[in-house]
C-alpha cells in the first residue's frame, strides 16, 4: 500500500503561510521512547493512561451495524469496538468516521484527520486498511492517539494488509508535509470556539483558545489548506456544533461551513448528528427549567472539491452565498 503517492507525500509548494507551526514527524519509536517515562499525559485537565497493552475483544461494530443512509445519524452507544475509548473529552464516535470512511474511499486510499485528538480517524483507518495521516498542535494529544494505534489489528480479512499510518505534532492552517491533491478524504472533528480548551498552558496555535472572529479567521485558513491538499472530486467532511451566549443561539457550524465554501468548496451533504449525554463547562444540566431549548445536535457537513474541468455553474446553489 505504500506505492507512489506515499512517496511523494512529503512534496507540495510553498504557497501556505510559514508563520503558522511547521508539521513535525512523530513515530512508533518516539512513542516507546515517550512511555517508558510517561504513563499518562493530561488534556484539557483530564489524565488519560497510555503505554498499557490493550485487550481486544473485538474489530468491528456488532453485526446489527449497517452503514447509514439518511442525514440523521444518532449513536446513543458510541461504540467501544478495537481501542475506543471515550476519556478523551470533545473526541467524537468511531462510528462517524467509518461511514465516511466507507462511503468515500476504497482500500488504499490516503485519509487526512488534521485535528486528530485521540486518533479516532486513525484508527478506522488501522481496521478499514486506508493509509491515514493525523496531525494535531497538541504533542500530548499525538502520544494518546499512537496509543490507540499501537495493536495488532487481527482482522476477518484473509488479504489483510497493514496500511501507512503517520502522525504530526502541527498547526492545521500548515501541512507543510502534505503534497497538493495527494488526499483522498477529510475527515475531522474541529474544536469548537472558547467552549473546551485542549492545551493546559494555552499553546500557541491552539484554536479553541480564540475569540470568535479569530477562530472563523483560523477555520478560512484550515478550509484552504484542505482544499490544497485534496484531490480534485473526492470530499471533505467536518463535525461542529453550535453554541450559546447569553441564552441566545450562536450559529458556530454554519459560520465554519461559510468559511469552507468561501476557500471554493461545493456543500454535498448536511447531516444532523443527534448528541447523547451531553456536557459543557458548566456540568450536567441541573435546573428544571430554562428559558431556552437544550442543544443536542451538530453537524457533520461534507464538502467536495471540484475537479478542474468542471463545470460548476449547476452547484451555485450548493456554493458559496452569491
Amino acid at each position: 500500500m505504500n506505492g507512489k503517492i506515499d512517496q511523494g507525500m512529503a512534496v507540495r509548494n510553498t504557497k501556505t503561510s510559514e508563520r503558522f507551526m511547521r508539521m513535525r514527524l512523530v513515530t512508533q519509536r518516539d512513542y516507546e521512547e515517550f512511555v517508558k517515562l510517561h504513563d499518562r499525559v493530561t488534556v484539557e485537565q483530564s489524565e488519560i493512561p497510555i503505554g498499557k497493552s490493550w485487550r481486544i475483544s473485538r474489530y468491528e461494530p456488532d453485526r446489527e451495524y449497517k452503514p447509514e443512509g439518511t442525514t440523521v445519524w444518532s449513536f446513543p452507544d458510541r461504540g467501544c469496538w478495537a481501542t475506543h475509548v471515550g476519556n478523551f473529552r470533545g473526541n467524537f464516535s468511531p462510528f462517524i468516521p467509518r461511514n465516511l470512511i466507507l462511503k468515500y474511499t476504497v482500500k488504499g486510499d490516503w485519509v487526512l484527520d488534521q485535528m486528530v485528538g485521540s486518533g479516532t480517524t486513525l484508527v478506522e483507518c488501522k481496521l478499514l486498511q486506508r493509509n491515514a495521516i493525523g496531525v494535531d498542535i497538541n504533542p500530548e494529544a499525538i502520544m494518546v492517539a499512537r496509543d490507540r494505534l499501537n495493536f495488532t489489528c487481527n482482522s476477518p480479512s484473509s488479504d489483510y494488509e497493514e496500511p501507512v499510518i503517520r502522525t504530526y505534532v502541527g498547526d492545521a492552517r500548515n501541512l507543510n508535509e502534505v503534497a497538493d491533491e495527494s488526499i483522498d478524504l477529510i475527515v475531522t472533528h474541529p474544536p469548537y470556539a472558547y467552549i473546551i480548551g485542549y492545551t493546559r498552558k494555552g499553546l500557541e496555535g491552539d484554536i479553541s483558545q480564540l475569540s470568535l472572529p479569530d477562530y472563523l479567521r483560523a477555520m478560512r485558513k484550515i478550509a484552504q489548506e484542505s482544499l490544497r491538499v485534496l484531490k480534485g472530486g473526492k470530499h471533505c467532511s467536518i463535525l461542529i456544533g453550535d453554541t450559546r451566549r447569553h441564552a441566545h443561539y450562536v450559529p458556530l457550524a454554519f459560520r465554519v461551513m461559510q468559511k469552507f465554501l468561501e476557500a471554493g468548496f461545493i456543500l454535498k451533504e448536511d447531516i444532523v448528528k443527534l448528541q447523547h449525554k451531553v456536557l459543557t463547562d458548566r456540568g450536567k444540566w441541573r435546573k428544571a427549567y430554562y428559558d431556552f431549548y437544550k442543544i443536542m445536535h451538530e453537524h457533520i457537513f461534507v464538502f467536495r472539491k471540484p475537479s478542474k474541468e468542471e463545470k460548476t455553474t449547476k452547484f451555485k446553489l450548493s456554493a458559496k452565498w452569491w
